[in-house]
């Protein structure tokens, strides 16, 4: 038996479903704040690497990056999502001394896989250069190449802490630190030289210092637990269940991307600049599914193997249900004022609006379906999560090339709209078939009031303050829609149990 540890946070005690909620709502409204502060930081470094290397100097270092960070999905082996799973497990059954050797070796595999890939991206850096069409030196592709084996270290410890349903960690090396030490980092080395190689340079040690402090978090806390030996076959079962997620986190990447590649070939570069800016204004409304799904991942493997279905089939409904609250203002802000959210982008981008609608329609789909892909690949239907994806981008790029040619920007959108309706639908009927839950019930229909006196309000302020200054349109649409929505849910959008935590958090609030 694995002796327990001595414990400040007791992970492995069963949590009341009082007790869920709480943990779920605190690690996501630490992972939202984290999303602030790593956008601020972000734009940050933006304004001062075009100030200082220009728009081609930039350009370079973005896109190599960039295709860093993506390519790191695939080079982590799946051995992220593999150690939340396993983690979350091992810990709900009691198992703390086989969590330990199971997360290094899944550092392990990550580690050497990436570092495979960055010795050939640096003995052959031509082919990159030629894949990414970009005029950068070897040096540059180089230092990116340099970020893989610490990106996939870093996510790996950092998933095995998340397995702990600890997020703060999560918050304070992912979302803040690797920013702000990026930023430290490329002033430092420009006083060698202010060049796009040494601000990828900087990027790869910010990757760097991560790893070392994710792994100095796991460290703190696992180090009291024993090192026992898991089953036989742990590794084999590990590897398995990872494999198929390496291509199926890639393709996550590349779906929200597809339908660009392709109608590149139909619609002038100034066209192609719209559509991207449309592509990131509508996939804002996924920042808060995305935050709630690196918290929710532990409970659904945790839950799963303990056979508690009925908690996890409530907590799934509630969960996305709250998603889609917190998601309504910022769609409707979006759906009724597109042309001025475009405007964020620059004065040209506007004639995207159609696109952007159209876009936004996709990812409210995604958004309604909840954490369907995430229940899927945490209960072990890993194949399944890669079919769909696999499915999906074959999808993706047919419509485009179907549609781009006749309807341009606007056929990549429907395209992109189409491929995300139907990839969650099958997520959903997987998650069903095999897990017997599903996300939705009789309490949706608290969100129909507030949105649609929400929508009601911003119209009328749309319709009053526009033509002036698109930000001010924004703003005021925004805040007074908020108001409406937020007082109305108050009211008729929260559950009996809601309203009963709700007025012990605001007891608890005003005895601090």
């Amino acid at each position: 038996m694995d002796a327990a540890p001595p414990d400040r946070e007791q992970p492995m005690a069963v949590p009341s479903r009082g007790s869920d909620m709480r943990s779920l709502l605190s690690g996501v409204s630490q992972n939202v704040a984290g999303l602030v502060v790593a956008g601020i930081t972000l734009f940050g470094i933006q304004v001062l690497m075009t100030r200082v290397l220009g728009a081609t100097g930039f350009g370079v270092v973005t896109v190599l990056t960039q295709a860093a960070y993506v390519l790191s999905f695939a080079t982590r082996y799946g051995m992220d999502m593999a150690i939340v799973r396993e983690v979350a497990m091992r810990v709900g059954d009691g198992r703390f001394g086989t969590a330990r050797r199971l997360v290094a070796r899944g550092a392990l595999i990550a580690g050497a896989v990436s570092a495979a890939v960055t010795v050939l991206v640096i003995v052959f850096p031509g082919a990159i250069a030629g894949v990414l069409s970009l005029r950068a030196g070897r040096g540059a592709i180089a230092a990116a190449a340099l970020s893989l084996p610490f990106l996939a270290l870093t996510n790996v410890w950092l998933a095995a802490t998340r397995g702990l349903r600890i997020m703060r960690y999560t918050l304070y090396v992912f979302w803040i630190g690797q920013n702000v030490t990026w930023v430290v980092f490329t002033v430092l080395l420009w006083l060698v030289s202010t060049s796009a190689t040494m601000s990828i340079l900087a990027y790869a040690l910010s990757w760097a210092v991560s790893a070392a402090a994710a792994a100095y978090c796991w460290h703190r806390e696992s180090r009291a637990w024993p090192r026992d030996v898991p089953e036989p076959g742990w590794v084999a079962r590990l590897v398995a269940y990872a494999t198929p997620r390496a291509p199926a986190a890639l393709f996550a990447q590349l779906l929200f991307w597809t339908d660009l590649f392709v109608v590149t070939r139909y619609v002038s570069d100034a066209q192609v600049g719209v559509y991207s800016a449309a592509l990131r204004a509508g996939q804002v409304v996924v920042l808060f599914l995305t935050s709630v799904n690196l918290m929710f991942a532990p409970y659904v493997a945790d839950l799963y193997n303990r056979g508690l279905r009925d908690e996890l089939d409530r907590l799934y409904k509630s969960l996305t249900r709250w998603v889609i609250a917190a998601t309504l203002p910022v769609g409707l802000v979006i759906l009724l004022a597109p042309a001025e959210t475009l405007h964020l982008f620059g004065s040209g981008f506007r004639g995207g609006t159609d696109a952007l609608s159209i876009l936004l329609g996709g990812q409210m789909a995604n958004v309604a379906t909840g954490s369907a892909g995430l229940v899927l690949i945490m209960v072990g239907r890993t194949g399944y999560d890669l079919t769909v994806y696999a499915v999906s981008i074959v999808m993706d790029a047919a419509l485009t090339l179907w549609l781009g040619p006749h309807l341009g920007i606007e056929g990549a959108a429907v395209a992109n709209a189409v491929t995300f309706t139907a990839s969650n639908l099958m997520r959903l009927i997987f998650v069903h078939r095999f897990v017997r839950i599903q996300p939705y019930d009789r309490d949706y229909l608290r969100l129909l009031l507030p949105a649609a006196a929400a929508a009601g309000v911003m119209a009328g302020v749309h319709a009053t303050v526009a033509g002036g200054r698109f930000i001010v349109t924004l703003v005021a649409m925004g805040a007074a829609g908020l108001v409406v929505y937020a007082l109305l849910y108050a009211l008729v959008g929260l559950t009996g149990p809601e309203r009963v935590a709700a007025r012990r958090f605001i007891r608890r609030l005003r005895a601090a």
